[in-house]
């Protein structure tokens, strides 16, 4: 079986909870072949793969979003679109649900540079009465060039070739999940959609914090990834996630009740089982496994270590991750400088296993998640948690209906450095606390999250989408396209 997995920021580029699932699913499936269709930021990413790649890969296609937004202004042709071209161009740009087999069919076949679709005098007659009809209060340049940043990476992304797979899954939603839906089309061929996190739901925190989205777009903008998950949704054959909570959401965004599907995160459950408990009691330490990004609100755990310090002086933080965010990361350098901290080590990516030995247990302040690994290993490795109360955090660290087994660690909001701080300073104090949820923990994992129920999960899936293809062909499912 040849499987087509589209990756939008993630793997090989990072590393992090979604790449190491990936690499985890190919390694684990020798059997199957893998195309990865990716898209980055940046054209400097090309071939900097932070992962060796396995063998039963057969092509890496790349793309990056900043070649489209260089593409140069062709103003030798002038575009006429039909009344039906014009409809759909103002419902996508509207965020309201077009018809995207004439969009892929139409405006990825006809026109070679997507670029020209932006400059036509027939777009541009479109694009003035959505100017006075829902934002006339607001220059039009601003607009256009705001609606040309929206979708030019898309249009650039669907005019590359679509690699031919037996089988399509995206990891997210986004622009992924419509390569997703759009190579099912084409190929008629099965599609999965996976998020780990609610792709929509974290687009709208980026795009709400923002100052590179004006104030005037920032719902437009929002409604497009929520308009791109829907068209993911609905071409979908299956529509998985981490956790029932995450899915009811789905459902809420447009995912139909009768695909959805839970498959919960695993991990290698023998590789930190076997890690023995730190034995320096001198001094307490505490670590992050985390990649240095906004989204995980490192700021956060940096003011409240500082306070905490001032009621434990031998305690030591351990920051361990790869730099997602470089300006982020210079600003929490500065931070650490300016509060005058002691004892925060940020390793870099480290071998985890290793520093597992340090730590007493582990912290995680993100303001989204989904079902953290970092968690699942900590657990594993018999080290509580403290964290924050997002994605499915509170169900890891307090169990699921029918598990009675115990606190694994401490919940508490996000953002909320007072009750963080109260967390820390108690998981700090009671070293047989620690050790009993350490306990609770390890054997949660044990119990409901190990790698190789999810690798069976969704070595099931594949098998059952690509015999039920096999067997009636794809006539009902090219008769619901989009």
């Amino acid at each position: 079986m040849k499987i087509c997995i589209i990756l939008e920021g993630s793997y090989p580029y990072v590393r992090g909870g979604v790449s190491n699932w990936v690499d985890g699913i190919m390694h684990a499936m020798p059997q199957h072949e893998f195309i990865l269709w990716t898209i980055a930021d940046s054209e400097e990413k090309r071939g900097k793969f932070q992962y060796e790649i396995p063998q039963n890969v057969l092509s890496i296609q790349e793309n990056f979003i900043d070649e489209a937004l260089r593409s140069r202004i062709n103003k030798s042709r002038n575009i006429k679109f039909s009344q039906r071209d014009k409809l759909e161009i103002s419902n996508l740009i509207r965020c309201k649900d077009p018809d995207w087999s004439l969009i892929l069919n139409q405006f990825t076949s006809k026109y070679k540079n997507p670029i020209e679709i932006f400059t036509s005098e027939d777009f541009l007659e479109v694009l003035e009465k959505f100017a006075r009809e829902d934002f006339p209060f607001v220059g039009f340049t601003d607009l256009f060039w705001t609606v040309r940043s929206m979708y030019l990476p898309l249009f650039y992304l669907l005019e590359k070739p679509i690699p031919k797979a037996d089988i399509y899954h995206s990891a997210s939603t986004g622009y992924a999940g419509v390569l997703g839906a759009f190579a099912s089309i084409k190929y008629q061929a099965p599609y999965i959609v996976t998020e780990h996190g609610i792709y929509t739901r974290e687009r709208e925190e980026e795009i709400l914090r923002s100052d590179w989205v004006s104030p005037s777009f920032k719902d437009l903008w929002i409604s497009m990834f929520y308009m791109y998950a829907k068209c993911a949704y609905q071409q979908a054959d299956r529509i998985t996630s981490l956790f029932e909570r995450a899915s009811l959401i789905q459902q809420e965004s447009g995912a139909p009740p009768q695909k959805c599907q839970i498959i919960s995160n695993g991990i290698s459950y023998d590789r930190f089982s076997a890690i023995p408990l730190k034995q320096d009691h001198d001094w307490i330490n505490i670590g992050a496994i985390v990649r240095i990004a906004p989204i995980k609100d490192i700021k956060t755990m940096i003011y409240t270590f500082s306070r905490l310090k001032q009621e434990i002086e031998n305690v030591r933080l351990f920051i361990m991750g790869g730099i997602d965010d470089e300006e982020y990361y210079q600003e929490c350098l500065s931070l650490i400088e300016h509060l005058d901290i002691k004892d925060i080590q940020i390793t870099g990516l480290v071998d985890v296993v290793s520093y597992f030995e340090k730590l007493d247990f582990t912290i995680l302040t993100s303001i989204s998640e989904g079902q953290p690994l970092a968690i699942l290993e900590s657990f594993a490795a018999r080290r509580p948690v403290v964290a924050t109360d997002v994605g499915c955090i509170r169900e890891l660290i307090e169990g699921s209906d029918g598990d009675r087994l115990g606190n694994a660690g401490i919940c508490v909001p996000p953002m909320h450095q007072t009750k963080l701080l109260m967390a820390l300073v108690d998981m700090c104090r009671n070293k047989r606390q620690r050790a009993r949820m350490g306990k609770v923990g390890q054997e949660r994992v044990e119990n409901y999250y190990r790698q190789t129920h999810m690798i069976q999960n969704y070595l099931d899936l594949y098998e059952s989408l690509y015999k039920q293809t096999q067997r009636i062909g794809l006539s009902q499912k090219v008769s619901r396209v989009i």
